[in-house]
């Protein structure tokens, strides 16, 4: 009688144990928008639950601020540029941060022009007017871009434009083209009434440009001591991913619930963009999402020293590991 009060005693403590989630906060790079769908998806699908994790996710304001709030330890897991990460990581040495599963496998920087102001291709830069926003991320990358494209960048005249107004003038024809992210300037161009097919969205990552995106960061203090949990969200959020890949509507429902005011079909649109155009390339369809090519890493790293002053010798094994990922990534089809 007393042993078998005992089993169930321990397997009512057992069973408890069992079901008691890890709080896992996980900061974003930006607001909630159609890109970020795929991780609340992994909330509503029960990915993460599955794994013994209870995640919860915030808002950002760019990655120059989710990556300090992962390297201090006050949330575990972010979203944010990998080019950022690296710039952060010269200037703080040894700060306990590194990406662990690359997600944009290219980036997003881009030059959005109007065909009808003349603007089909890098070369029609020269001569016209270029809006950038002085801290825009695709601006930082631009003589990178310039350089591989052999473009002069004294013949582009070049107009400092706040965000607010960057489409606004490019819809007004004040300026000719404008840096930006491909998938937010494009729609806030089309909600501005810019015909479509009047829009052109150059890529610099389809335009020599060699540098990777955003990725999954991990404090590298909490990873050392949670082995397990970093490799089970990972997987919670590479099915995430290939639910809203075969599912884009009901990811966008599962992001809806978290940002009310959001235009599902406008971010569903936004997911799509920057799926098509920086998620699922060809390197994702043939080795998984989530690892990176060394060798296009080390020349990204390099390519990264043309606008950016390194203080110390670069190193990749500080900046991205693959050790959490399974082989073969995440197959998202």
């Amino acid at each position: 009688m007393l042993k078998n009060l005992v089993l169930i005693i321990i397997s009512f403590l057992f069973s408890i144990t069992s079901y008691a989630e890890t709080k896992i906060p996980f900061t974003l790079d930006w607001k909630f928008e159609g890109p970020s769908a795929p991780f609340f998806n992994s909330i509503d699908k029960g990915y993460f639950k599955d794994a013994g994790l209870a995640v919860e996710i915030s808002p950002g304001k760019g990655s120059l601020a989710a990556i300090p709030k992962v390297a201090t330890g006050a949330f575990p897991f972010g979203f944010a540029d990998i080019n950022s990460l690296i710039k952060f990581l010269d200037q703080n040495p040894g700060a306990p941060v590194i990406a662990v599963m690359m997600v944009y496998d290219k980036p997003p920087f881009a030059v959005i022009g109007r065909k009808s102001q003349g603007i089909n291709g890098p070369s029609d830069l020269i001569g016209s007017v270029l809006g950038a926003p002085p801290p825009d991320g695709a601006w930082a990358q631009f003589p990178s871009f310039a350089k591989a494209n052999g473009l002069d960048v004294s013949k582009i005249k070049v107009e400092p434009v706040g965000f607010p107004t960057r489409e606004p003038m490019l819809a007004e024809g004040k300026v000719d083209s404008v840096t930006g992210y491909s998938f937010s300037s494009y729609l806030n161009l089309v909600r501005l009434g810019v015909p479509e097919n009047d829009i052109t969205t150059i890529l610099m990552a389809d335009h020599g440009l060699k540098l990777y995106g955003n990725a999954i960061i991990v404090n590298t203090d909490f990873a050392s001591a949670n082995a397990d949990i970093v490799k089970s969200f990972l997987g919670a959020v590479g099915k995430g991913w290939k639910d809203a890949v075969s599912n884009p509507s009901s990811a966008i429902d599962a992001l809806a619930k978290r940002n009310p005011a959001a235009d599902k079909k406008l971010e569903e649109r936004r997911f799509n963009l920057a799926l098509s155009g920086n998620v699922m390339t060809d390197y994702v369809l043939k080795n998984g999402m989530g690892n990176i090519d060394k060798v296009r890493f080390e020349a990204a790293i390099t390519q990264l020293s043309e606008t950016y002053k390194y203080k110390t010798k670069p190193n990749p094994k500080l900046y991205f590991t693959d050790a959490y990922l399974p082989k073969g990534g995440f197959k998202l089809k």
